[in-house]
């Protein structure tokens, strides 16, 4: 059985969606829900569900990166995780400290990878009149959102969409796409979930 962590700094839908399937027959189990931010809603979702929570708050380490992922890095080993999975955590982590994680640390982002690594990725294929958008989970390595696909999902972009609702129609399918991927992963399976129109 494997051990996942995962790291949040809001609501936590896309942890509750990994949690949540993480039962039965599923090859990994919870073992902590960390967040940099002591308030982030989905510390409460997590300790409903009798995961260990923690809280390394970024705001402690002011200019210190490498204090704070020294703390991050420590309670992480404590947790002895086989697989680490950040889940709208909005910290940009060093290439030391994916280092450490190599070969273990998944990420979803909003966006159809390699398109629109960082932030406002539904305004920008909006403003770059896509027919199509979706969200990608992959391997993270030292380059921003540039690791190995292994999941993406797809919807159409309609004339009248904004940012926020293109967001909308996206984020059902984060919360399928997350927990299909993690379970392949955890099996030693790589081959690319698709999934959406």
């Amino acid at each position: 059985m494997k051990r996942v962590a995962i790291l949040i700094s809001g609501g936590g839908s896309n942890m509750v969606s990994l949690v949540d399937d993480m039962t039965g027959d599923h090859p990994c189990r919870p073992v902590l829900v960390l967040s940099n931010v002591p308030e982030a809603g989905g510390l409460a979702k997590a300790a409903a569900r009798g995961i260990e929570t923690q809280v390394i708050d970024h705001t402690q380490f002011p200019k210190d990166r490498v204090a704070f992922e020294a703390a991050l890095h420590a309670t992480l080993l404590a947790a002895s995780p086989d697989i680490v999975c950040l889940a709208g955590f909005m910290r940009i982590l060093s290439p030391e400290f994916m280092a450490k994680w190599d070969g273990k640390m998944l990420n979803i982002h909003p966006s159809l990878l390699p398109k629109y690594r960082g932030l406002h990725t539904h305004q920008r294929a909006i403003d770059a009149g896509d027919a199509e958008h979706g969200c990608t989970v992959h391997e993270v390595t030292a380059e921003l959102d540039g690791g190995p696909v292994l999941g993406q999902a797809t919807v159409a972009i309609s004339a009248g969409d904004t940012a926020e609702t293109l967001a909308a129609k996206v984020l059902p399918f984060e919360h399928q796409l997350y927990p299909a991927v993690l379970r392949r992963y955890a099996q030693g399976d790589r081959t690319i979930v698709r999934l959406g129109t």
